[in-house]
């Protein structure tokens, strides 16, 4: 089995050292297997496809050339696209912004945010023009100052009015989570995070599972620390809800927001549900 493990190691770094997307009979050969098995030990070991894991790297890559500040036009090659259409057909989900906003470190995009108050403290809730981008907690000065960080050319912009509703979207439902939600989201990450938050998004309030369980639910019981790595990425709190996840022990273990967060989190859901 350990040998099996290396080669699908090896393949993904056939992958990311590829300039163009490898063919499937490539991978499998260098896999020494037939391609429907490599594709099924491939899927099994990583949780994606080698296709998606190939435009996963592709992409981070795409962000990276243009965060160095490279032109778009040999960014885009270099990262491995065949065409112009193909990366500007898919850079809002790629980047979440112009292309040229994201190399100068978000100039000229606007990322509006606010303040809210749920039973958590204070709550800040910021989006892009395509939907709700970050949902984090803690003290005010400091949310906004890792905000700029993120994006320090962007324009931060305090919401308009309208953008009110929305916060009291967030907050009403970080109150009450078994309501449900319906909020428009800018969830931006690798195909493998979409895949694990979304998979944690199906988990009901007041219930909890750790890391292999999770791995487990998603047919991927090898890649617990693939998973954790995405859990801890997740920046829409409570919406994601990475706070159901626990150690193997049962116990608590790291938040990004504090364990007296996700413990606090953890009693108001099965208070609210039970």
């Amino acid at each position: 089995m350990k040998e099996v493990q290396d080669r699908i190691i090896k393949v993904c770094r056939i992958i990311e050292t590829s300039q163009e997307e490898p063919a499937l009979e490539k991978l499998a050969e260098a896999a020494h297997l037939s391609p429907y098995h490599f594709l099924r030990v491939f899927r099994e070991a990583v949780g994606v496809t080698p296709k998606q894991y190939a435009v996963a790297v592709r992409d981070e890559r795409m962000r990276e050339l243009l965060a160095r500040g490279m032109a778009v036009t040999e960014a885009l090659y270099e990262a491995g696209f065949g065409s112009g259409s193909s990366f500007y057909s898919s850079v809002h989900g790629i980047l979440g912004m112009t292309p040229a906003s994201f190399r100068s470190g978000g100039k000229g995009a606007v990322i509006q945010y606010a303040f809210g108050t749920s039973f958590l403290g204070d709550t800040l809730v910021a989006a892009t023009d395509r939907g709700i981008c970050a949902i984090e907690f803690g003290e005010r000065r400091e949310l906004l100052e890792g905000l700029q960080h993120r994006f320090p050319k962007a324009e931060l912009r305090e919401a308009e009015p309208a953008f009110r509703g929305w916060v009291a979207a967030v907050t009403s439902f970080i109150d009450s989570p078994d309501k449900g939600e319906d909020l428009p989201l800018d969830i931006q990450g690798t195909a493998f995070q979409k895949r694990v938050w979304q998979t944690l998004r199906q988990v009901p309030p007041g219930e909890t599972m750790t890391y292999g369980e999770l791995a487990e639910r998603m047919g991927i019981p090898k890649a617990v620390r693939a998973v954790a790595g995405a859990c801890g990425a997740n920046r829409l709190g409570v919406v994601v809800p990475c706070h159901r996840i626990m150690g193997r022990d049962g116990k608590l273990r790291g938040y990004r927001w504090g364990v007296e967060r996700k413990m606090a989190l953890i009693e108001r859901e099965r208070l609210e549900i039970y």
